[in-house]
């Protein structure tokens, strides 16, 4: 099939250069007036996620959260060789949150050419390869004609540029045709690829705020990782051609392809010049900002160890890098793309390699405009070829989208539309221990991963702050005493813990701590209602209407009950509740994860300072502590038990056996699963599950055979139908 260049396509090339400006070094000072008086507006406007004392809370939690890894970033390194001393830490770390550790095997590419398009300067192959065995890149290679030794070559990844008709999709390397275009006309081979999402075979980037799946999180995987899989495996083709100078390949893309130019980069050294374009911004306009709202999965790492994107691009240095953005993208604000710069460049001066490290803003929106392009030709022109001619000609489309298909139809064997599901492995079912020691050493590695792999994000003990328990009220009602307590979890976020008993109770037996969530919230504070009316009038309920029957049948209970009952609903629940807007909602949980965190990590840390707080109070005393909870509740207090001494009991109904279920802790399935998390709380405290079903509890229930545990330790009831009172109300003694 061949293309040819008609007078008129000559003629509207000229038209083009002709209102081309040559010379854009002006608007960097209009830039720069944006970032001090324009930027700093937006990012006041979308500070507050909502209007309730959680949401402001949440805010000056998410602001003050972001400060601290902002200052932390790059803070310790002063020279070279402290530089030196991080930089293979710091990739082999990008490696394991962009899911690559263990790296994948480097498998046979199995490349095919299934056509062939010819223009009179470059001839395009259309190509497919498996960067793993079932996962399909589809792209077409730019290759120069007449090319007498081994070339520069440009790996362009895409941004967001869908291309369909009728149905069937083309592929994003369609809608940037231009750039490897221009590339192959100037003496580049270029390998342009489809994406995970928008190639011929169209698969998923947004699975967490998209479709529900936080499970993501818990297994460590996010698409920017098959991206970068994919780019590495593309430098690996691009290394089996005799067109290519393997010493002398670069990497652009924009928007989606911008990030995923800023992973490649980093991650290998193949890559001699890269230019990122609007791909990259810090925590601060993610976070803070909000500019995460309108960003998909594939533009994130799984932040385990909470890094801010300064590292990403200090992992570039010292080979050539321009950063390249427009003044008004407010989805890469300008604020935040220079605040990048300017912590990368003090890495590139370590080198002495400030003339390596460029950055362009031009004016514009987020968009592919022609002032962003020009410069990234110069500079590849000046890092990979030594050369630095007149620009004189435009990058334009030539083809239409089914002369660059490479899908006939599409492979039966493709794993592109699943690979979330195999891409990152999990653990492994576990041996039953044979010994007492064997069992020690395996809990230990798994307690050891979970605070390395999934709470991270908790305060370190320097950090941790004074519960500054203070009483709001403390009543007495028909003999029941009811109190209320309010206690710093971490800074900006204050909680409420509520106990009751019956009045003048000294040395309970023991305390029952119970872990809300807003359904079980909503039941606890309408029922409580209707005999404290007054101190819990403050508090809001989706159901204002007092419930007689329960509160009746809760101090009946109460009043024969020789312990306390303590209740807390962790952050973002209840007293503290967030905006109830669902898609606010999403990208809450997003915000959290960016800072390497989840919210399900965090209110494990919450029912910690609950349990802390609880022992303080004078009527607890010396008294034993359990915990009980519902659902995904239920995971909260379970994995709480593990980090807090002396829990004498848990009761959890309804856990869900898998964290594919929740709750949501960053990477908690590469190591272990609920059943194991069971076991190594059986071994501390007497478990009971009430659920619907004995299916895959075994595990737990191996161990504490195997182990020789009382048997009290592990208990399994199997009711169909939870009754309340386990959660919300007073235990019978333990009977079910």
């Amino acid at each position: 099939m061949t293309h040819q260049i008609n007078k008129y396509q000559r003629a509207k090339e000229r038209n083009i250069m002709r209102h081309y400006p040559t010379i854009i070094m002006r608007i960097i000072c209009i830039a720069f007036v944006l970032l001090f008086f324009c930027v700093p507006c937006i990012a006041a406007n979308r500070l507050v996620i909502g209007k309730s004392q959680g949401d402001k809370q949440l805010a000056e939690y998410f602001h003050d959260q972001t400060m601290k890894l902002s200052e932390k970033c790059l803070r310790n390194i002063k020279s070279l060789e402290d530089w030196e001393n991080k930089r293979l830490k710091y990739r082999k770390q990008l490696f394991e949150m962009l899911s690559l550790d263990p790296l994948p095997e480097k498998t046979d590419l199995k490349a095919v050419i299934t056509g062939t398009v010819e223009h009179e300067e470059f001839i395009v192959e259309n190509i497919h390869f498996q960067s793993m065995p079932g996962l399909y890149v589809t792209g077409n290679l730019y290759v120069p004609r007449n090319i007498e030794k081994p070339a520069p070559a440009i790996l362009y990844v895409c941004g967001h540029g869908p291309t369909k008709k009728n149905n069937i999709s083309y592929g994003n390397k369609v809608s940037y045709q231009r750039h490897a275009a221009w590339f192959a006309r100037h003496g580049y081979v270029c390998l342009i690829i489809d994406t995970l999402q928008m190639g011929e075979i169209e698969a998923i980037h947004h699975g967490t705020y998209r479709y529900d799946m936080w499970w993501w999180n818990s297994r460590g995987y996010t698409s920017a990782g098959v991206e970068a899989w994919n780019c590495i495996r593309s430098l690996d083709y691009l290394q089996t051609r005799k067109e290519v100078d393997k010493n002398r390949i670069g990497v652009t893309g924009r928007s989606g392809g911008g990030a995923y130019s800023w992973w490649i980069a980093a991650l290998d050294d193949r890559i001699k010049a890269a230019v990122p374009v609007a791909g990259i911004t810090d925590l601060q306009n993610h976070v803070v900002d909000g500019c995460v709202e309108g960003h998909c999965d594939c533009m994130y790492i799984v932040n385990t160890y909470r890094w801010n994107y300064p590292i990403v691009a200090a992992l570039v240095a010292p080979r050539p890098l321009l950063i390249s953005n427009s003044d008004k993208d407010t989805i890469f604000p300008l604020d935040g793309v220079v605040r990048v710069h300017e912590k990368v460049r003090e890495i590139y001066r370590l080198y002495d390699a400030d003339d390596k490290l460029g950055l362009q803003i031009t004016e514009g929106p987020h968009k592919d405009t022609q002032e962003l392009r020009i410069h990234a030709f110069v500079w590849f022109n000046r890092f990979l070829k030594g050369e630095n001619p007149l620009i004189d000609t435009p990058a334009v489309p030539f083809f239409e989208p089914e002369q660059l298909k490479v899908f006939d139809e599409l492979p039966a064997d493709e794993k592109n539309t699943k690979i979330q599901e195999s891409f990152v492995p999990t653990a492994k079912e576990p041996m039953v221990p044979k010994s007492d020691a064997q069992w020690e050493k395996q809990r230990k590695a798994w307690m050891k991963m979970l605070r390395k792999k999934s709470f991270r994000g908790w305060p370190r003990p320097s950090q941790v702050v004074p519960l500054d328990m203070k009483c709001v009220f403390s009543v007495e009602r028909e003999g029941i005493q009811l109190s209320a307590y309010d206690f710093t979890s971490q800074p900006h976020v204050r909680l409420r813990l509520y106990l009751a008993h019956k009045a003048r109770l000294k040395n309970p037996e023991v305390a029952r701590l119970n872990v809300l969530d807003e359904q079980r919230w909503t039941k606890w504070l309408n029922c409580m209602r209707f005999g404290f009316k007054d101190e819990l009038s403050d508090q809001k309920s989706k159901y204002q209407k007092p419930d007689m029957n329960n509160y009746r049948r809760m101090c009946e209970r109460l009043l024969t009950f020789t312990g306390a009952v303590a209740y807390v609903a962790p952050r973002g629940i209840g007293p503290d509740a967030w905006n109830s807007n669902e898609r606010k909602q999403v990208q809450i949980r997003r915000r959290f994860m960016l800072l390497g965190q989840t919210a399900d990590s965090m209110r494990v840390w919450d029912v910690r300072r609950a349990i802390q707080a609880l022992r303080t109070i004078d009527t607890v005393g010396e008294a034993p502590v359990s915990l009980q909870a519902k659902d995904k509740m239920a995971g909260i207090a379970l994995y709480a038990s593990l980090f807090e001494p002396d829990i004498t009991s848990l009761d959890l109904v309804n856990l869900p056996i898998t964290h594919l279920n929740g709750p949501t802790f960053l990477n908690v399935m590469r190591y272990l699963d609920m059943p194991q998390a069971v076991a190594m709380a059986a071994e501390r405290s007497q478990v009971r599950l009430i659920q619907d079903s004995d299916l895959g509890w075994q595990f737990p229930q191996a161990v504490a055979e195997k182990l020789e545990w009382p048997d009290e330790q592990f208990q399994l009831h199997v009711l169909n139908d939870y009754p309340d009172f386990l959660l919300n109300y007073i235990p019978d003694n333990g009977r079910f």
